[in-house]
């Protein structure tokens, strides 16, 4: 008696791959819990956090989603369901790019020099430029939210919470592509992952948008995302002559705060 044929090895590898994409991307840009033993060689990490990052994203922003959801459920207001929101994503991500927004926007508005604000965006404290940077960009995304809330219901709120969460976290990684590292010694040198996996990751989180939100409101936030990414990375390049982690980090937040905002200027 003959056993049953077996898959296909070249599919068998292909879905590893991807599910090792996954949970690199899941433990780069998350603190979600994932399985021992599953993940990409270290040569390739970057590579499988660049392609499966509108994935991650996907996962904070259906975790926002969800609190968004429920707290209106409850009767309560919009804004408050959209500050529950906000906290849920910030747990589930470790507060990753906010700290990332605070760190630039210290280094690139107290430092003289170019090695100053390296050196301040190293430093751990937090000071007044990264304060009014991170209230700012809370009070956005909390106002943003709500709108989304009012203007869409928690239905087609959650979908462009998921839409712009994947969009922003291939973006992130832009700076990799179109500047060289700052420091030769920083993580951003370290987590440079191919161009051909930073598109594919962007491409991705186009159609996850599209898809999500429609053609007409997803096609604005993938432009004004982009333009925000953009200009942060031009920024960059004037301000240090590169990148670094917390720039990347920088460019997740501000290009995700940008694409709610087309969002909601969409559904008005």
């Amino acid at each position: 008696m003959t056993s049953p044929p077996s898959p296909p090895t070249a599919s068998r590898g292909a879905a590893r791959v991807a599910l090792d994409a996954g949970v690199d991307a899941l433990r780069f840009f998350t603190r979600l819990p994932v399985p021992d033993g599953l993940g990409s060689p270290a040569a390739r990490v970057f590579d499988g956090v660049a392609a499966a990052a509108p994935f991650a994203g996907a996962a904070v922003g259906a975790g926002a989603a969800a609190a968004l959801g429920l707290v209106l459920a409850l009767g309560l207001p919009p804004l408050a369901a959209a500050a529950f929101a906000v906290a849920v994503a910030a747990i589930l991500s470790g507060a990753l790019h906010h700290d990332a927004l605070c760190d630039v926007a210290d280094g690139f508005g107290g430092g003289r020099t170019r090695e100053a604000k390296l050196a301040i965006m190293r430093d751990s404290h937090v000071g007044s430029y990264g304060v009014t940077a991170l209230t700012l960009a809370l009070i956005a995304r909390v106002t943003l939210i709500a709108a989304l809330g009012e203007r869409l219901g928690p239905g087609g709120a959650a979908a462009a919470l998921i839409a712009a969460a994947a969009l922003a976290r291939p973006l992130a990684l832009l700076p990799t592509l179109l500047l060289a590292p700052a420091r030769p010694d920083g993580a951003g040198a370290a987590a440079r992952p191919s161009p051909r996996a930073v598109a594919g990751g962007c491409a991705l989180g186009a159609a996850a948008t599209l898809a999500l939100s429609g053609f007409g409101p997803g096609g604005a936030a993938i432009v004004v995302a982009g333009l925000a990414a953009l200009a942060v990375t031009a920024l960059a390049r004037r301000q240090i002559g590169g990148y670094t982690g917390d720039v990347c980090g920088a460019v997740a937040e501000l290009a995700e705060i940008a694409a709610l905002a087309a969002l909601v200027a969409a559904a008005s």
